[in-house]
């Protein structure tokens, strides 16, 4: 081959790499159908891990958020609008609630979800959507009393936060200070991370009710919006917290060629008012006043989710760090020891196509969904699924 012909070919691959663009039949997505071979071929394998894989729930159409209440009940959010519950071993047939105003667009939609801490008391259930406004891509974050039988009250926490069919975030999850933390994407706008004055590329920090705080660190300072806890961001959609250390971790989606060199995919540990880079710097780049990541990937696997497991019923894993990989097709697993990586592990490799989200169940399995149906993946009969890893039997 000669070299112009070398040279377009990278150029192809680089374009392609990561997330955030449509992916093409070239790129290393399993079959029809062979997710579910896949992944039934290895259960010897898994045991021998210790640990065993289970599917919980089938024929879901990109299962974005999932989160547990007090009572058990699994709360989860589909892309195209749906609010859904599954308890007692079962899914309810109809969901709790539609929400009409979501836009489809290819990375947005009903996203992120969360409960409030004292959701037993007050029953409140926090969603993010993206919506249509004047032709424009926004992202919204709104509250409801949860019912039982459906949500009631909405309350607006907070709109009109720029996105894009690309790039629009939005993962939510409050902290250890009882305030609710918001990733947000760049709207495919490189610039606007650097940018104070835009919420978009950023984590945000408000109190449950929408309201500042006034400890953020950029409360009044001219030009800068005060809801903002850290910027330099692409789009990072997976946060949680350290147990131990309450240290907030955050997963973030690397350039996609068209806005930089593929790959770059990150974890970071993110902390009050600091910049982390994007689009000054990326993959391993550092420049003093930015943060470098403390995890890279080149190529990308673009992570979609984060959670810390506390649970004990998987001793091996205790408090280890968790997250779903779209293109990377399986679950990673990072040890740590406080802020030092020790070692880490891509667990569940090309079994179950794209996975997104992991949670925490109350009978201590580590549940994750697939992402199959989302236009990049190539499903199989029963997806999308949400399964969970358990002790072996």
């Amino acid at each position: 081959m000669g070299t112009r012909n070398l040279l377009a070919l990278a150029c192809a691959v680089v374009f392609l790499a990561a997330c955030g663009q449509p992916r093409g039949p070239e790129d290393d997505v399993p079959p029809a159908g062979a997710t579910n071979a896949a992944g039934d071929a290895a259960s010897s394998a898994d045991a021998a891990a210790g640990y065993r894989v289970e599917t919980v729930i089938t024929n879901l159409e990109v299962p974005w958020s999932i989160v547990f209440a007090p009572d058990r009940r699994m709360f989860f959010t589909e892309r195209p609008g749906r609010v859904r519950v599954f308890e007692n071993g079962k899914l309810r047939p109809e969901p709790l609630a539609v929400i009409s105003d979501v836009e489809r667009g290819s990375e947005s939609g009903l996203m992120g979800l969360t409960l409030h801490p004292d959701f037993p008391r007050n029953r409140l259930l926090y969603l993010a959507y993206a919506y249509n406004e004047g032709g424009n891509v926004r992202v919204r974050v709104v509250c409801f009393r949860e019912t039982g039988s459906g949500l009631a009250d909405r309350k607006l926490i907070i709109e009109g936060i720029p996105a894009a069919r690309f790039h629009a975030g939005t993962r939510l999850r409050f902290g250890p200070d009882g305030k609710l933390y918001i990733t947000t994407g760049d709207a495919a706008e490189k610039e606007n991370g650097q940018r104070l004055d835009t919420l978009s590329g950023k984590t945000l920090r408000l109190n449950d009710d929408g309201t500042v705080p006034p400890d953020n660190p950029f409360v009044g300072q001219a030009g800068a919006r005060p809801e903002i806890w850290t910027y330099g961001h692409r789009n990072s959609q997976g946060l949680d917290f350290q147990p131990g250390t309450n240290l907030m971790f955050q997963t973030e989606h690397g350039p996609s060629g068209f806005d930089g060199p593929g790959g770059g995919d990150e974890v970071n540990i993110v902390e009050r008012g600091k910049n982390y880079g994007w689009a000054v710097v990326h993959h391993r780049d550092s420049r003093p006043g930015m943060e470098s990541p403390l995890l890279e990937y080149t190529p990308a696997c673009a992570p979609a989710s984060a959670a810390f497991y506390r649970g004990a019923a998987l001793r091996q894993f205790t408090g280890n760090f968790f997250f779903g990989c779209l293109r990377g097709e399986g679950l990673q697993r990072v040890v740590l020891d406080g802020r030092r990586v020790v070692s880490e592990e891509r667990m569940l490799q090309g079994r179950y196509g794209r996975i997104r989200d992991v949670a925490e169940g109350p009978d201590g399995a580590i549940y994750f969904s697939t992402s199959n149906r989302d236009g990049r993946g190539r499903p199989a009969t029963d997806d999308d699924r949400i399964m969970r890893i358990v002790p072996p039997k």
